[in-house]
């Protein structure tokens, strides 16, 4: 008895060891399944990269809207809308060549639009509606039908409907007026009908090449490694810093819309230079991770001069029989060379949060820090290139 239970115990032991082996191995791969920190920032190729040949086309056409009330294009000013107003009656069997027209329920227009990668014969694309004349307002207006045409001078698209005003404008007999918006623009959602469609054959295509959104050396051979990895095989290949070339391997050869699927799918770590951009109209600072400065003192003083008038009365002695009573002005200066400021050292490798910390404690606003980046840059102490917008 005592050695059945002893083989027993000893066979419940191993079980209990291999499934607590198991366990860690489960724990492990899901552990290695997470980012490894705060650092490594991984995005998908699809976020960062285009798929050249697969983009979109721009539109544009000349139209007029009509039914507008009382806030259309003046006949006299705008001689372009009475042009067009007096050729669409003809060529709807109305001739008004000779005659006097006074309307202001007309307005010429500009509408523009994107044509998708791949768009079908008979798809609806948005609209946009743009005022060219005088007009005050497009509100309740329609958009006649309108031809949209591509850079290559042909027509993709044809555009008509109700005018979608974003904004208003109202006035008075007293001469106030109030707008709100710009009551010029307006949109036509679905409003225009593709007629032909951009020809591009993805099945025969041998070849796929990347573009980089932002151009990178590293990205670009990244993104090369991280698609042979998957691939198993050297299909991509970094050209440049904007484009990786990729041949279609034979597995794929007869589905190239799995093989971007997949390669779009795949995560990257992409990297930047190191980068200051400084728009000093409205004092905004953006500053990448990777700005680095050298070891450097830096003391923010300011010289601040207050001018101060105080007038006093003057007037003569009592019982005085010369003199008048003055009003003299007395001048105070007082400046201010701010001695009070400290002298902040920075040393070698101080990262970005140091640095905005190291200056905030100093009470530098934004306009100040635009002043004492540039003078650091200057000094060759500020590892990063900067960009004023």
């Amino acid at each position: 008895m005592q050695g059945k239970k002893y083989h027993g115990s000893g066979f419940v032991r191993r079980r209990l060891r291999h499934r607590l082996v198991a366990l860690f191995s489960i724990v492990c791969l899901l552990a290695s399944s997470f980012p490894a920190g705060p650092g490594n920032a991984s995005v998908r190729i699809k976020d960062i990269a285009d798929f050249q040949g697969v983009r979109d086309n721009l539109l544009v056409g000349y139209g007029l809207v009509v039914g507008l009330d009382g806030t259309g294009d003046s006949l006299t000013n705008a001689i372009f809308t009475k042009q067009s107003l007096i050729g669409m009656l003809e060529r709807l069997g109305v001739n008004v060549r000779d005659q006097s027209i006074k309307t202001d329920n007309v307005a010429a227009v500009m509408v523009t639009g994107t044509l998708p990668p791949f768009a079908r014969h008979g798809g609806r694309i948005d609209v946009a509606v743009s005022a060219m004349g005088d007009a005050e307002s497009l509100l309740g207006g329609t958009l006649l039908v309108t031809p949209m045409i591509g850079a290559d001078g042909e027509i993709y698209a044809v555009a008509q409907g109700q005018v979608a005003i974003g904004g208003f404008s109202a006035s008075g007999a007293g001469g106030t007026s109030v707008t709100k918006g710009v009551p010029t623009n307006g949109r036509i959602p679905n409003g225009a009908i593709v007629e032909r469609a951009v020809d591009f054959n993805m099945a025969s295509l041998k070849s796929i090449n990347l573009s980089l959104r932002n151009p990178d050396f590293t990205t670009s051979r990244r993104i090369a490694q991280v698609i042979n990895g998957h691939l198993n095989a050297p299909a991509a290949q970094s050209l440049d810093p904007s484009t990786v070339a990729l041949q279609v391997p034979a597995a794929y050869a007869a589905d190239i819309v799995a093989l971007i699927t997949d390669i779009e799918q795949l995560s990257v770590q992409p990297d930047q230079r190191a980068r200051v951009v400084i728009d000093e109209q409205s004092g905004t600072i953006v500053m990448g991770e990777n700005v680095k400065i050298s070891t450097i003192a830096i003391a923010q003083g300011n010289l601040t001069i207050r001018i101060t008038e105080t007038p006093q009365v003057s007037q003569p002695n009592a019982f005085s029989d010369a003199g008048t009573t003055t009003t003299v002005q007395r001048t105070d200066i007082d400046v201010d060379e701010g001695s009070g400021q400290q002298l902040a050292v920075f040393t070698s490798g101080v990262d970005l949060q140091e640095l905005v910390n190291g200056l905030n404690a100093l009470g530098i606003g934004p306009r100040d820090l635009i002043t004492i980046l540039q003078t650091i840059k200057a000094a060759g102490a500020l590892q990063a290139e900067i960009e004023v917008m």
